[in-house]
């Protein structure tokens, strides 16, 4: 199995001290975080995208491109692009660009998004979320192609044609994107028909619920005839995020807290926890807090029932960065060993068609 940390970058107060960090502050940590998960081993670090909401997630490109120029192997990802919302030429012309300064580490993930107030705020209607996806997807890939590409636009936009956006990708055909899946098909069948993996967010349902999108993703692969394609699998690990202690209790009466006042602040109907309170997270949620073997088999629960071969976990941000450092260190140490032994995978491999960040053509020459 390969590991991701996400950050969508959360911007509030920790509900139990009240502390909260400057923005600039709070960006900065981004940076220094992805630097040190790639000293600690990790396989990549993703930056989230939001536009309504406490979040300082707006401009994931630029947060990139600063990662980008302070690491040198770990693999960039998105958590997602938010693609129904945005121009696929400036999604093209953007991602290319950090694409190239990271030497071909870049790969996306794309979604409509799961915050709704994000589309009256670029002046669409969010009843259209899935078609403005699915159309933009096509473009972005045309894009990416290696023809001048053509668009059909939409109704506040005229058709263009010919289109080569520049700078191009560092290897012929783009970036590998993921989709992005939380609670309909809809994405499972665009990464279907596309030969795409699928990322599951595992997030704030009871993980039966994720486990039958996976399982119709594979289902629509099959029958799409990818076969020269593996249908990939992610998964996160929900809101409450990870944190390690030498048991579950020590981790319950530390972090429980400071996950019960986050969760008892967001009460947006249809994308809010079932799980309030501390031990029901840990029981039956998918938050990874407890012990170092609880957090291992957790996972190991998330592989059996969704063919997980990336896990991506995210840091409980409201923490001062030492302590967030400390579980990192711990999670590396002792949970991502033993998960990566029991569970291997062929991501990012040989075998795998994105195994390698250099051009099939420069191994050629």
């Amino acid at each position: 199995m390969r590991f991701q940390l996400l950050d969508i970058v959360p911007y509030q107060e920790d509900p139990v001290t009240g502390h909260i960090v400057p923005p600039s502050e709070r960006l900065a940590s981004v940076v220094e975080t992805a630097r040190f998960v790639e000293e600690l081993g990790f396989d990549s670090f993703a930056v989230g995208e939001r536009h309504a909401g406490p979040f300082l997630s707006a401009a994931p490109t630029v947060l990139l491109g600063a990662i980008a120029a302070s690491t040198s192997r770990i693999r960039l990802q998105t958590g997602v692009t938010v693609l129904s919302i945005l121009d696929p030429v400036r999604v093209a012309e953007d991602y290319a660009t950090v694409d190239q300064l990271s030497g071909g580490r870049l790969e996306l993930t794309v979604g409509k998004g799961n915050e709704v107030l994000q589309y009256p705020i670029f002046g669409l209607d969010l009843a259209d979320q899935w078609d403005l996806l699915a159309e933009k997807y096509a473009a972005l890939r045309a894009f990416w192609g290696p023809a001048p590409a053509d668009w059909a636009g939409g109704p506040a936009t005229h058709p263009q044609q010919g289109i080569t956006t520049l700078p191009r990708p560092f290897r012929p055909g783009g970036p590998r994107v993921w989709h992005g899946s939380a609670s309909s098909t809809v994405s499972v069948e665009l990464a279907a028909r596309w030969g795409d993996p699928l990322f599951s967010a595992n997030a704030i349902q009871p993980l039966e619920a994720y486990g039958v999108l996976v399982d119709r993703y594979r289902q629509a692969f099959a029958e799409a005839g990818h076969t020269d394609r593996t249908p990939y699998v992610g998964a996160g690990a929900g809101a409450g995020g990870i944190f390690v202690a030498s048991t579950s209790q020590e981790a319950k009466r530390q972090y429980g807290p400071v996950y019960e006042g986050l969760v008892a602040r967001r009460n947006v109907p249809g994308n809010n926890t079932p799980f309030r309170d501390i031990d029901h997270a840990v029981a039956e949620g998918p938050a990874l807090v407890g012990s170092p073997q609880q957090v291992v088999d957790k996972i190991g629960r998330f592989h059996e029932r969704l063919g997980t071969d990336l896990q991506s976990v995210s840091l409980p941000t409201t923490l001062p960065l030492a302590d967030q450092f400390a579980t990192l260190e711990r999670f590396a140490a002792e949970v991502v060993p033993v998960v990566r032994a029991a569970y291997p995978t062929t991501l990012w491999t040989a075998a795998d068609a994105h195994g390698s960040t250099v051009p099939a053509e420069a191994v050629a020459a």
